[in-house]
């Protein structure tokens, strides 16, 4: 008994030692914990956006002629250079006329022949009046002569059509433009044999100065539209045309506004969309049919709105569009905001952050919600680079 009564301070003496120990060990890791991390943000600042509207679209010749021979014959000659301005009216090919020709002074004679009979035939038909009024011919004999009077000044009339049938074909062998524009590559040469109405066109005439724009809109996008123009929220010229400004595919912007027109009125049934055309002026032909170009027009504003950088903006597994809010105590909080895609890499934040909020706008992936952090709004850490930059000469 005497021996564990010796022992029992020596147990506590080693226990208190251990606490101690424990203690110090729980002091130092506390003195060393790391401070909160630095987060870049910025501050929302609400204003009136403009809301851009941007589709996609091909170019589309204004005109376009195919050009085919309404006669059959040997090319004699090409009349104009590939790639080259043509006129309307402006003759392209001459096709070989000599048989032509042959056939309207066949016509001519014809009709002549005709004439020549139907006079004759108005004669006798006179001659044969005066002698059945004396009854010196049978009145049968007087009705056949002016039958055949009638007969032949008929035939006059189809020996007229047959010549002016011979001269519109003769004039066909002169192959015209219908259109003004630019003339393409010719599938003949000289010397080829092409016939009427033949499937393959010989050249194709393209005009493109005006050009169009072709794009695809849904019909309740279109709707929308018709509505803000009638409220005034879609500024129109006075022929009540959109303007649109027009970006190349290199991103370079076209240095001439369209016109947006609302030509097409059936709505494709299995995609649910109208077909809309903008009339751009094109007297440098810059814009070429089939090329690939962006329309973009403004269709009212956003009142009272925040615009963000695509890169702050975060989608939730459900699409939900969410940021990071840094509150005024430093701790990271996730919110959910109402977004619209705006044309220059930015979001326009419909509802979800109030003016005066910190957004954070770095170090996204190593925050989440509830964490504390130290915040640094994007102008100070802009101005301490200037200054490290102008230190460092």
């Amino acid at each position: 008994m005497q021996t564990a009564k010796k022992s029992m301070p020596a147990l506590l003496l080693a226990t208190a030692i251990v606490l101690a120990a424990c203690g110090g060990e729980t002091a130092g890791q506390q003195a060393t914990a790391p401070p909160a991390p630095v987060v870049q943000t910025m501050t929302v600042r609400l204003t009136d956006v403009p809301n851009v509207i941007e589709l996609s679209g091909r170019a589309r010749a204004y005109a376009e002629a195919e050009i085919r021979p309404q006669v059959t014959g040997i090319i004699s000659e090409r009349l104009f250079k590939e790639g080259d301005t043509v006129k309307k009216g402006q003759a392209l090919y001459q096709i070989d006329a000599a048989e032509y020709s042959a056939a309207v002074r066949s016509a001519e004679a014809a009709l002549t022949r005709a004439e020549a009979t139907a006079a004759v035939a108005r004669e006798t038909a006179a001659r044969f009046e005066r002698l059945a009024s004396i009854n010196a011919v049978s009145q049968q004999e007087y009705d056949q002569a002016v039958a055949s009077a009638s007969q032949a000044d008929a035939d006059i009339g189809i020996q007229k059509a047959a010549l002016d049938r011979a001269r519109i074909d003769l004039a066909r062998t002169k192959i015209s433009s219908p259109i003004e524009g630019r003339i393409g590559r010719s599938s003949v040469t000289q010397g080829a044999l092409v016939t009427q109405n033949q499937t393959e066109p010989l050249a194709r005439v393209l005009q493109t100065n005006p050009i169009y724009v072709d794009l695809t809109v849904s019909s309740a996008r279109l709707l929308s539209w018709r509505q803000q123009i009638a409220d005034g929220e879609i500024a129109t010229t006075d022929q009540n045309t959109v303007p649109v400004d027009i970006i190349l595919g290199d991103g370079t912007p076209y240095p001439q506004a369209g016109d947006l027109e609302f030509s097409e009125v059936n709505v494709e049934e299995s995609a649910g969309t109208v077909a809309v055309r903008v009339v751009v002026p094109n007297p440098e032909d810059m814009i070429l049919p089939g090329m690939f170009v962006r329309a973009k027009f403004v269709a009212g504003y956003y009142e009272n709105v925040a615009t963000l950088p695509q890169s702050v903006v975060s989608r939730t597994p459900t699409g939900d569009a969410t940021v990071m809010v840094v509150d005024k105590d430093g701790t990271v909080r996730q919110r959910r905001i109402t977004v619209e895609q705006n044309t220059d890499n930015t979001w326009t934040v419909l509802s979800g952050l109030n003016a005066g909020e910190q957004v954070a706008t770095a170090n996204l992936q190593s925050i989440r919600d509830g964490m504390k952090v130290q915040p640094e709004p994007a102008s100070e850490q802009t101005s301490a680079a200037k200054e490290t930059r102008g230190g460092s000469k």
